[in-house]
């Protein structure tokens, strides 16, 4: 094994994203790996390129994952703020400042992509208004100057549809979604699989 970096994408509007967030870091570093975080939008995926409806709004399947979330969560010791149920924020403000930070400030773009997650999910604090995403910025210790502009310069749009279309252009569909070795793991049940394959060299 060449010990590649690890690619994660994930929205933060996904539960599963977030919790996977939690994990992946420590499960490559036990392996020698590093890990590359990456947006994608899930309303573009799911919604347009695949003409699928939203998981919580398909009958049957819908309350399935949020049992299947809970579950999970009362596993991990996870008490957050928001749930599973509750209205979809939009995602589009922060993964912008996320894509430029990746961009323009890439020292800043881990840090600011784990406070962002910990403040939606686990504080509840809705990711679409400015006053909120720098707050997520300052808790991650990004210069206010930096956020100001992750937040306000019009390439952040460009930038964060050219993560996109690249994440499609890998196959990447959903979050969260891993490729390791060049093969793709997708869902937050598959990193007892990925520590494996990490473990193992693969199969």
């Amino acid at each position: 094994m060449d010990r590649a970096p690890i690619d994660f994408w994930f929205d933060f509007i996904s539960p599963f994203g977030y919790v996977a967030s939690l994990r992946i870091d420590d499960i490559a570093a036990r392996h020698g790996r590093e890990v590359r975080w990456h947006p994608i939008l899930i309303g573009v995926t799911v919604l347009k390129v695949m003409g699928l409806r939203p998981l919580m709004s398909t009958p049957l399947k819908g309350d399935y994952i949020a049992r299947e979330f809970e579950r999970y969560c009362r596993k991990h010791g996870l008490r957050l703020a928001r749930s599973i149920r509750d209205p979809l924020m939009d995602p589009l403000p922060v993964q912008r400042a996320f894509a430029w930070l990746i961009e323009h400030a890439s020292e800043h773009a881990l840090p600011f992509a784990r406070a962002a997650l910990h403040a939606h999910w686990h504080d509840g604090v809705a990711l679409d208004v400015e006053a909120a995403i720098h707050a997520a910025g300052s808790a991650a210790g990004v210069p206010h100057e930096t956020m100001r502009e992750a937040t306000s310069d019009p390439r952040a749009s460009p930038l964060l549809r050219a993560e996109v279309e690249g994440a499609i252009a890998r196959g990447v569909f959903g979050s969260p979604y891993f490729i390791i070795d060049g093969e793709p793991f997708f869902g937050a049940d598959k990193l007892e699989e990925i520590d494996a394959w990490l473990r193992s060299g693969g199969w």
